[in-house]
């Protein structure tokens, strides 16, 4: 690979796993049958389409920079996986649908540690940022009362703020890699947490609290004027329908229902899902 190309690659990977704009590197894994790709080659995509480097056929080119270009500006995000193309531009993610002689393509995408924050630092605020620091969040908490806010109480965040919980959320900058989980004392604090964020351009926002109570919140913020479509994005209540009771199986829920929807899961037991996986390659 030309070196100025690498070092392009380098310094733009760097960028994005500091926090700059997501890109995705596209590298030949396995170059055909007869061999017509070169093993190594890469493609480097940008989330505005612009690119370096490619792999000597412009049809593939363009085929990998629009579907980088759908990974990095959407959800289920998913991080890496292989891709089977074709000389002629085709190209797909399922082996039953690849082409004999096709060649394969690994396609990443690096980006900075998806954002945890969670507000309330109870039981389940702290099972909550306990859980997601282990699955390589990027965790804040955010309480108004010090005892439940503070270094010796969650070692495991980049973000510890204590103060007025509306004050705290106006101060952070969101966007798709923000997942909000509000799991604090009562409805009021929610609601004000709430009113902060339902608008920004979150990934996630869970909202914790039985059926009255949460329905409670909503129906204040839809009476107040706050869009439909905004309210209808709020996960509440908050995580799967796994019959958790401890704070632990509630974060559990949680971060379950988080990695589901950025992964592009559906909840399902695996072993089911495995069984129409099988039944589907026999059908083809």
């Amino acid at each position: 690979m030309d070196t100025n190309i690498q070092t392009v690659l380098v310094d733009e990977i760097e960028g994005a796993l500091g926090g700059g704009p997501p890109i995705a590197v596209a590298t030949v894994t396995g170059s055909g049958d007869p061999p017509w790709l070169i093993p190594g080659d890469k493609l480097l995509i940008r989330s505005d389409g612009t690119y370096v480097g490619g792999f000597g056929y412009e049809e593939i080119d363009t085929a990998m920079i629009k579907l980088a270009k759908q990974s990095l500006t959407g959800f289920p995000r998913i991080s890496i996986e292989t891709i089977y193309v074709s000389s002629d531009g085709h190209a797909t993610n399922r082996r039953y649908q690849s082409r004999l002689g096709d060649a394969e393509l690994m396609v990443q995408i690096w980006e900075a540690p998806a954002r945890l924050i969670v507000v309330g630092g109870g039981h389940v605020g702290l099972a909550v940022a306990t859980f997601g620091e282990k699955l390589d969040f990027a965790v804040t908490l955010i309480d108004d009362r010090e005892d439940f806010a503070n270094r010796e109480r969650f070692p495991m965040a980049e973000q510890v703020l204590v103060g007025d919980i509306e004050e705290q959320l106006n101060s952070l900058v969101f966007d798709q890699s923000a997942h909000v989980v509000l799991v604090s004392r009562g409805h009021l604090q929610d609601e004000r947490a709430l009113k902060a964020v339902i608008r920004e351009p979150v990934g996630y926002l869970g909202m914790i609290g039985s059926q009255r109570r949460t329905q409670t919140v909503l129906t204040h913020l839809a009476e107040e004027g706050y869009d439909q479509i905004d309210l209808e994005k709020v996960s509440t209540p908050v995580g799967l329908d796994i019959g958790a009771e401890t704070p632990e199986e509630i974060a559990l829920s949680i971060l379950a229902e988080i990695v589901m929807l950025r992964r592009g899961g559906n909840g399902g037991r695996m072993g089911r899902r495995m069984q129409l996986e099988v039944g589907e390659d026999l059908k083809n």
